[in-house]
């Protein structure tokens, strides 16, 4: 590190940057040839290039470049940014990355969040001052009004302010001392992203954040995706998680957190690409991933047609590029070195889908292995911003295969750290917007910035007004709401005065009737204080169940669970039996109805042909209460022969979920019953959480002679009874009580665990989608012999995707504990572990270079 960097602000000649005397803004090549031939990849070491050099890697589109507006060492090592009212470029730095031969991460206090300043308006940063210094591993930050942020370095989310005016932090305000571990980096929590609809979204973390009378409040959330958050311009949330590249939110999470006995959150977390309608076209060999040894994920010229690590999504909604690039997405994906766009559309049925936005060939691709995009943003002159750690090694050491360790080593990719850059892509003939001066503006005037065709400045004039709390603007946000011409400014308008805490019954009113079905969602979501007591608010609002949109009517589905126990009943039901066939309107409709499941299920039964998905669903939510009057109600309905069949396999599924505790999935807008998995229920982290058997007073007589014939309907009467305990049934004999030893291990395993494992596995071990596999009841797990100990010493394959081979860098008594303590937790059997049964495991497949498979491993349950 440079010395100097941790305290001073300071400016550097722009010919530091690379430049040779010239003042002019480098950028890259224009006009290559598009799609780029695949260059081929020498076979020594990889250098690392000059930001002079490394822009001569890069093709574009014909008419775009790459700008060069900040490098080392003016900034080292960013992983984050943001621009902030007065278009100060704020980078997060991770100088404790990979920091030495071994790839091992610091702990120490050596990253920083820095401002960068272009003094001379020539569309360089030339000046860097350091924010805060001594910052152990953070993972995001959040710009706030008068030079504040919010900071979040695990355990710790802090709020920290600059008093005097020098950009340098002389308070901080301890917010939160639960923000993620200091465990592994790419799965803390992070994003710290305003939504539009004011809540403070945070990405892998089971809360996130509201600004309330002044403060920051921690309200609950649900654990989705993995590094970034973004929006579109109707407020709805997109994240990514590792190989998959773009999620939506059809309804806010808040909804679904309400309900801890939903048994799946379709709508929410919902996939928008299909594997097979996507593709990425590096132009350069990519043999340098953590599944390398796949050879069947490359092409003949070694490159690779499936993201790597994608990360960092942005919906742009800037002004400046092509009209064509609005609304749609671009991500990062820095193992394979580019950045890919992908085109959204309405399928006009209810759901979003993204494909490639080029049949062949990338918005940005490079040729330097070291170019590791990780982040992006949209700047305030409407241009988009991209971060580059430029580093050899993106994976860092505690979870690479052997395969990418022997590859790095070849490569000497570890080696010339602390570099960094910042691009800015632009197109011919583009003209960049004028810089703002917001700090220095009147709430008048940021009123105003909410008719700007760009995005970023309405967000940004949004959440200023906000945290000022001035109404003198009311009036004027109202005028807005009922006049402006664009539909961004209404609905802007609207969550700003929802935010300052002015919205009145009129105007909700108002504007559920609006042309936009964007604006008549966002109006239902500000009716719910109203509709307390019938009115006009209310008897609008249930008029919507008829609106024409799947947005507005999701959006209505989930607001009736705001109304009165005794008024609820009635409108959601009937919700469930209009769009019943719609998972995403189903799962919303439940999520109002805690603990009135049972009776909004009696309901739909009484009507004609109810959807079993909805049936499914509702039965799930009944019985994963584990209440014993409603689970043996629903018994009776399930065994009742003289009912239809299907609708009796739905009870039986439905029950199973719930009484496992919800199977932890989602459906990606299909139904339960031979869904695709989705996401993650509230109540896997929650208190009603459980694999085990639910004891019931009497034999279910008939449920188990349906368990003993054949069919559809005996396979599920055959699953229920496996969740369900009666009198006289056989019992699996209990595991051994763990020795003084053995327990002493279990408890040092469980540090770990939470220190390590959690972030993935979750802390009742039921997995993370798309992240973790459940650990609880894994047949893995609990299985005899040394699985457990071969997959944590080199990793494993498996439908989840990767996982790594942690306990390669593990003691023996450290890898015993963490087995002892996953093998007895949750409900698990298996036998504990001692150090000395690691060391010959460790000894007897120490030439294993490649992760196992399930074919590999040989289950036998204990």
């Amino acid at each position: 590190m440079l010395a100097g960097l941790t305290t001073a602000a300071f400016i550097i000649p722009v010919a530091v940057l690379g430049q040779t005397g010239a003042l002019n803004l480098l950028s890259s090549p224009a006009n290559r040839p598009w799609p780029a031939p695949v260059h081929p990849d020498g076979q020594g070491q990889v250098a690392a290039l000059s930001p002079q050099d490394a822009l001569k890697t890069f093709h574009m589109p014909p008419g775009y470049r790459l700008e060069l507006v900040a490098a080392e060492p003016l900034v080292q090592n960013p992983i984050l940014m943001e621009f902030d009212g007065d278009g100060r470029l704020w980078v997060l730095e991770m100088q404790g990355f990979a920091i030495n031969d071994a790839m091992d991460n610091s702990f120490e206090p050596i990253n920083n969040l820095v401002i960068l300043e272009d003094t001379n308006q020539d569309g360089v940063f030339d000046k860097r001052t350091v924010f805060m210094d001594k910052l152990v591993m953070p993972r995001a930050f959040k710009i706030l009004d008068k030079n504040c942020a919010l900071v979040g370095e695990p355990p710790n989310l802090w709020k920290a302010c600059d008093t005097n005016g020098d950009l340098k932090f002389d308070t901080k305000e301890l917010l939160d001392k639960s923000f993620s571990t200091l465990g592994v980096v790419e799965h803390g929590a992070n994003g710290l992203f305003w939504g539009m609809d004011n809540r403070i979204y945070v990405a892998e973390h089971t809360y996130d954040l509201e600004f309330k009378s002044g403060k920051f409040e921690v309200v609950p959330g649900l654990n989705r995706g993995q590094w970034g958050v973004t929006q579109d311009d109707g407020g709805r949330i997109y994240r990514n998680v590792n190989t998959d590249p773009l999620f939506v939110d059809y309804v806010s999470p808040r909804y679904f957190a309400r309900n801890p006995d939903l048994v799946r959150t379709a709508g929410l977390y919902e996939s928008l690409v299909r594997q097979e309608d996507t593709k990425l076209w590096p132009v350069r060999p990519t043999l340098g991933l953590n599944r390398g040894y796949r050879t069947d994920i490359f092409r003949p010229d070694g490159t690779a047609s499936y993201y790597g690590g994608v990360s960092s999504p942005l919906i742009y909604r800037g002004d400046r590029l092509p009209k064509e690039l609005n609304g749609q997405a671009f991500v990062v994906d820095g193992p394979t070195n580019l950045v890919h766009l992908l085109k959204l559309e309405d399928d006009g049925a209810g759901r979003l889908k993204a494909t490639d936005f080029y049949p062949r060939g990338e918005l940005l691709a490079s040729t330097d292995e070291r170019f590791r995009p990780v982040a992006m943003t949209t700047g305030w002159d409407g241009a988009l911003y991209i971060t580059d750690m430029y580093r050899g090694v993106s994976q860092d050491g505690p979870l690479q295969t052997d395969y990418l360790k022997d590859y790095i080593g070849k490569k000497g990719l570890a080696k010339d750290i602390n570099r960094g850059r910042i691009y800015r892509i632009v197109k011919d003939g583009m003209v960049l917007d004028k810089k703002p001066s917001m700090s220095g503006e009147t709430s008048a005037q940021l009123v105003e910035h909410l008719s700007h065709p760009s995005g970023w400045w309405r967000d940004t004039a949004q959440q200023l007004l906000i945290q000022r709390a001035d109404r003198s603007v009311v009036p004027a946000l109202k005028r807005q709401v009922l006049k402006a011409p664009d539909w961004r400014t209404r609905i802007q308008a609207l969550w700003t005065l929802n935010g300052l805490d002015a919205m009145d019954a009129k105007l909700v009113t108002a504007a559920l009737d609006d042309a936009r079905p964007d604006v008549r969602a966002a109006a239902v979501r500000m009716a719910e204080p109203y509709i307390g007591k019938p009115g006009p608010v209310r008897a609008a609002l249930l008029r919507k169940i008829d609106d024409p949109s799947w947005f507005v009517r999701r959006q209505l589905a989930a607001s009736l669970g705001e109304l009165p126990k005794d008024a609820k009943l009635e409108p959601i039901v009937a919700m469930l039996q209009r769009y019943g066939d719609d998972p995403v309107t189903v799962d919303a409709a439940i999520s109002g109805l805690s603990d009135q499941e049972g009776a909004a299920l009696a309901g739909l039964l009484r009507t004609g042909n109810p959807s079993r998905d909805a049936i499914a669903m509702l039965a799930g939510a009944a019985s994963k209460s584990r209440d014993p009057a409603q689970v043996q109600s629903l018994l009776a309905l399930a065994s009742d022969g003289a009912r239809a069949e299907p609708i009796r396999i739905a009870l039986m599924e439905g029950m199973s979920m719930g009484l496992q505790g919800g199977d932890g999935r989602g459906g990606a807008g299909n139904a339960v019953v031979g869904g695709r998995a989705g996401s993650a229920v509230p109540g896997a982290m929650g208190r009603r959480s459980s694999a085990k058997e639910m004891e019931i007073a009497a034999v279910p007589t008939s449920l188990i002679a349906l368990a003993a014939s054949s069919g559809s309907a005996a396979e599920a009467a055959q699953q229920l009874t496996a969740g369900l305990r009666w009198p006289g049934k056989p019992q699996a004999p209990a595991a051994t009580p763990l020795t003084p030893d053995e327990q002493r291990l279990f408890a040092a395993g469980k540090e770990i665990y939470d220190g390590t494992c959690v972030a993935c596995h979750s802390p009742d071990g039921r997995g993370v989608e798309r992240v973790g596999a459940p650990l609880a009841g894994s047949a893995h797990v609990n299985a005899a012999g040394d699985a457990t100990t071969r997959i944590l010493l080199s990793g494993k394959e498996g439908k989840m995707g990767l996982m790594p081979p942690l306990g390669a860098g593990m003691s023996d008594e450290e890898l015993a504990s963490l087995l002892t303590y996953v093998r007895r937790a949750w409900g698990n059997t298996g036998a504990p572990v001692v150090p000395a049964a690691v060391k010959e495991t460790r000894q007897a497949y120490a030439h294993r270079d490649t992760p196992w498979t399930d074919e590999d491993l040989a289950i036998r349950r204990r």
